[in-house]
């Protein structure tokens, strides 16, 4: 079984629309074909930490 890779740049685009443009994580999981469960994790990795605000 392969593991698809995703570039930087895809990732980012994918939160983006889910952060800034108001998507949500099944709309644009359907649209990529990403998970939703590695859109949350891409969504994590680059929210603030709470410890930093």
């Amino acid at each position: 079984m392969s593991t698809q890779r995703f570039t930087p740049e895809f990732k980012q685009e994918a939160v983006r629309q889910i952060v800034e443009r108001g998507q949500t994580v099944a709309e644009v999981s359907a649209r990529t074909g990403v998970s939703a469960h590695s859109l949350y994790k891409w969504i994590k990795a680059v929210a603030p930490d709470k410890a930093e605000k």
